[in-house]
């Protein structure tokens, strides 16, 4: 059985682009900058790693060239899984390539999206084949949850490297990932406290508000402008809160995902968070 879109409507801007970019162009006009990520992952056939490819293409030449987005730090994030990474490294790895060719044509960002923990180590492996060639223009996505991110974070500040860095949304074994939430919380601080030192433009990732204080707070006792970082937040979470901070001068971006494959991610999200499971009930009760 399919589930009716209005469901995960909340967390998802459309299921085409241009259902999307009219929402693109709202959280533009607020100051908020956006990350555009078309829906889907785990791809087996080469046909549709292809396809995929070829989606992102077209993702980032219509966001390179719509108009007043100049001074915005507008970009794409993408799931290698969808470009062939379980099909191949290396077929994947050439994707990757065409796409972040354009993307450097057009001078976007892109994101590379981190899924479950089997594929940690190949993501960070076909980052690492690319960057040299696109030291502008990739960043890869970092988990506080698993215990292998300390040396990750610190391979990354060493070379200087955006990273957006979250919790984890992913259900992962206590072996390779802290399970208690304080725990976590104390390794996103001591991470985010790193890359703050030694990148630019690294993306602190969180709804929570001891995080954004104590990334506020370090950024202030540092010297660390406010433009040398950016807060990151997803689409249909904490909306108020995004305008204020990118009122207070702080770079926002918002994280959009649109597509038709957006039972997954809606899923994570209903896990994340009881609050976003009541939303979608009172949804259904307003009829």
């Amino acid at each position: 059985m399919k589930l009716p879109f209005f469901l995960a409507s909340r967390f998802v801007a459309g299921e085409t682009l241009d259902e999307s970019l009219p929402v693109v162009d709202d959280l533009n006009q607020d100051g908020l900058h956006v990350a555009l990520d078309k829906l889907g992952e785990h791809v087996h056939e080469r046909e549709e790693a292809l396809a995929a490819r070829d989606a992102y293409i077209d993702l980032i030449r219509t966001l390179a060239g719509r108009d007043g987005t100049e001074d915005l730090r507008n970009r794409i994030s993408i799931k290698l899984s969808m470009m062939g990474q379980l099909i191949d490294e290396d077929f994947c790895e050439d994707n990757l390539r065409q796409l972040l060719e354009v993307a450097a044509e057009h001078d976007l960002f892109v994101r590379l999206d981190m899924e479950g923990s089997a594929l940690t180590q190949s993501t960070l492996n076909l980052f690492e084949a690319v960057y040299p060639d696109f030291p502008n223009h990739v960043g890869p996505v970092l988990q506080a949850m698993l215990k292998r991110t300390d040396r990750d974070i610190d391979r990354m500040c060493e070379r200087g490297v955006s990273v957006r860095l979250c919790k984890g949304a992913y259900a992962e074994p206590e072996e390779i990932a802290y399970q208690d939430m304080s725990r976590i919380r104390a390794r996103y601080i001591d991470y985010m406290e790193r890359l703050l030192r030694h990148t630019d433009g690294s993306g602190i990732a969180t709804h929570d508000d001891q995080i954004i204080d104590a990334t506020k707070a370090f950024a202030d006792r540092r010297d660390i402008g406010t433009g040398d970082f950016e807060f990151q937040m997803l689409y249909g979470l904490r909306r108020t809160t995004q305008r204020e901070m990118a009122a207070e001068g702080y770079n926002m971006l918002v994280y959009v995902p649109y597509g038709t494959e957006w039972f997954p991610y809606f899923s994570r999200r209903l896990r994340e968070k009881r609050e976003n499971v009541w939303f979608v009930l009172r949804s259904l009760l307003k009829g």
